[in-house]
């Protein structure tokens, strides 16, 4: 369930502030400019010939932003939205007029005619009608603007939950699928080393550690990440024959704070002990990682010897989930090339991570 956004108290106030502001610029700015133009009209009768008008524009918005627009527009009455504003703006044009013919008449009250000078009515009546139906409008789009600024701000929100909730189900997918080529190993040692196999389960539960804790984690740092690849590498060389050479080599410093999915390179690894062995030929493993300002660089190239059809160990389970966590959390920050050399004898995987 999507969790409701609550009012942020500062940003309501701001909201009130710039409110307050703009009506009085809109009250105060036609009063600065006639005193400052010549005319002699003192603060009370502009207030009293120009609060009218002023005072109708105020209760259109108002009606319309608290009241209208969340209870008609938002919820799809359109039509009976148009129809209250329409009987809203005669109302509210009837009555300001009303009231400007009451303060004239007590303004010219003594004068010898009396009788109306300028243009007709009818021309103010439709200057005001036509006013208020821009402030009516401009309610909307403020309101809808922020309605579309919290709709946004949700659909981030769950977009957020969401890609969480996708890491978590491939890092828990991962675990039993790393436990399970482990164990894989384990077993076929103890079939004619149970010394070595020993040794294995206690490296086993080294790895265990930081499969159970580190990895429930969005990110560790990446001397644990080493430090859980080295203990992986050893566990695997415990069952290989004399004809298989593994080079590693990690730049990466032993108290490095920079940090890294976990379990993001141990796939590559699996990959290439998985592929790059053969129980016949010669082969071998070569494994670089390196740290850079910005920049993770993890190169592994090994002698290549694909398994045959009937072999569903090499399904590429652990590839493919690697390559969904890099989408979900590096998002065009990472730079993947893997492939077979021209000559089919090695396997080349190159992942560059941007910090």
């Amino acid at each position: 369930m999507m969790k409701q956004q609550l009012p942020n108290p500062r940003r309501r106030g701001i909201e009130t502030l710039i409110h307050i502001i703009v009506w009085g610029i809109v009250i105060g700015f036609p009063f600065l400019m006639m005193t400052r133009s010549g005319f002699n009209i003192s603060l009370a009768d502009y207030l009293r010939h120009g609060s009218s008008s002023t005072l109708s524009f105020f209760l259109v918005f108002y009606i319309n932003y608290c009241f209208l627009i969340p209870r008609y527009l938002f919820e799809g009455r359109i039509r009976q939205y148009l129809l209250l504003n329409t009987l809203l703006i005669i109302c509210i044009t009837t009555g300001a007029h009303l009231w400007q013919e009451y303060t004239f008449q007590n303004h010219m009250r003594g004068d010898d005619d009396g009788q109306h000078m300028g243009p007709p009515k009818w021309i103010f009546i439709l200057r005001d009608v036509s006013t208020m139906i821009l402030t009516a409008g401009l309610s909307a789009a403020i309101k809808l603007s922020r309605r579309w600024a919290q709709m946004d701000a949700a659909r981030r929100e769950a977009e957020k939950s969401r890609t969480e909730a996708e890491l978590k189900n491939l890092r828990n997918q991962l675990n039993p699928h790393f436990l399970l080529n482990t164990l894989n190993n384990i077993y076929a040692l103890i079939a004619f080393d149970a010394d070595k196999a020993q040794t294995a389960v206690q490296e086993l539960s080294r790895l265990l550690r930081h499969v159970l804790y580190d990895n429930q984690q969005n990110f560790v740092t990446l001397d644990k990440e080493m430090d859980f690849i080295r203990n992986y590498i050893e566990l695997m060389r415990i069952r290989l024959s004399a004809n298989v050479r593994v080079e590693t080599k990690i730049d990466v410093r032993p108290d490095s704070r920079t940090e890294i999915a976990p379990l993001i390179f141990i796939s590559l690894i699996e990959n290439a002990f998985k592929h790059g062995i053969s129980p016949t030929e010669p082969s071998f493993i070569r494994i670089h990682f390196s740290e850079s300002p910005g920049e993770i660089h993890c190169e592994i190239t090994n002698s290549y010897h694909p398994k045959s059809v009937a072999d569903k160990s090499g399904s590429g389970i652990g590839l493919e989930q690697v390559r969904k966590r890099l989408e979900l959390t590096y998002p065009g920050h990472y730079d993947w090339q893997q492939g077979v050399s021209e000559d089919m004898k090695e396997y080349k995987s190159i992942l560059i991570i941007k910090i």
